[in-house]
């Protein structure tokens, strides 16, 4: 008899614990944030090659998404998904895409920064499909990939050091 699927819950703290426990950490901080922010988005999970995305849409389409979350081994951004004209005065928006911008996120606080929060109210009241103030939170595992980036950084090569050798050493 088959195994039942693990709940997108589960699926989503397996992801998040091939990260380190800071980034880990890190992501689950923001993730408390948003959820609080936007309780009736769909969070549509994408554990792709590069990074762990997690959208936030107000539908089950990926073009509908207003905000994702993205995991990389040394840090997670906030991308803003429908960036194209949106006002940006202070210059935080990263990225020369002429649609998607992103903020690196180097603490969860940083979504409470008066920028930021101006910044993702704007995006929200101009999304194309806003969130539905009715709408239920969902949780969808939308893809994982069979091939993935290591989700740690690199560890540096463990060689034992050695002595420089003095000029005077017998050889």
């Amino acid at each position: 008899m088959p195994r039942p699927n693990p709940s997108a819950e589960a699926q989503l703290t397996y992801f998040l614990a091939k990260f380190t426990p800071e980034i880990a950490s890190l992501a689950t901080a923001i993730l408390a944030k948003m959820r609080e922010r936007y309780p009736t988005a769909l969070e549509l999970v994408y554990d792709n090659y590069n990074a762990l995305a997690i959208g936030f849409s107000p539908t089950e389409r990926a073009s509908n998404g207003i905000f994702s979350i993205a995991l990389y081994p040394r840090w997670v951004s906030l991308f803003f998904l429908q960036a194209k004209g949106l006002p940006d005065p202070q210059r935080l928006l990263q990225g020369s895409g002429s649609v998607v911008g992103h903020i690196v996120l180097p603490e969860a606080d940083k979504l409470d920064e008066p920028a930021v929060k101006t910044l993702m109210r704007e995006a929200a009241a101009r999304a194309a499909v806003p969130f539905d103030p009715r709408g239920e939170h969902q949780l969808i595992i939308k893809s994982v990939s069979a091939r993935q980036r290591p989700r740690r950084p690199a560890e540096a090569a463990a060689k034992p050091a050695r002595a420089p050798r003095s000029k005077t050493a017998k050889k």
